[in-house]
């Protein structure tokens, strides 16, 4: 899939931390892409999210090609445990950015959990073993 995504300068910027578990969940969905690009339909907010190595990008369902809100600057490597929050920056490009952002995080989140949990195995896991056949000659 391909998508241009326009954008004006930002309105404004600020310092956030993401969960451990939404940013880990992140880069695991972008994981299972084939181009490391994960697409997160953010339903209840008519919005798209737009996953990459670089920044998440938020795109509204009325104004497609036009970024609403960008997180950018994620640095993972500044926590000591995988259970730390990463700390990252979110530009704003609409005026009602700021609060988009409010509910942006959390629903994200649930939206990723819904795609993450699409492709699990149902039931649990099985521990197959094989006779290792002796090679003889």
């Amino acid at each position: 899939m391909e998508i241009i995504v326009y954008r004006n300068p930002p309105l404004a910027s600020e310092q956030r931390a993401l969960p451990a578990e939404h940013y880990n969940l992140a880069r695991g969905l972008q994981a299972r892409s084939p181009r490391g690009v994960a697409f997160v339909p953010i339903r209840s907010m008519q919005m798209l999210g737009i996953l990459d190595a670089e920044e998440f990008v938020f795109l509204d369902a009325h104004e497609k090609q036009l970024a609403v809100l960008a997180w950018r600057g994620f640095r993972p490597q500044q926590r000591t445990g995988l259970d730390q929050p990463v700390a990252y920056e979110a530009l704003y490009y609409r005026e009602d950015a700021r609060e988009l952002m409010a509910r942006l995080q959390p629903e994200l989140f649930k939206a990723m959990q819904g795609l993450a949990a699409r492709d699990r195995v149902a039931g649990p896991a099985r521990v197959l073993f094989f006779e290792r056949k002796e090679r003889t000659g």
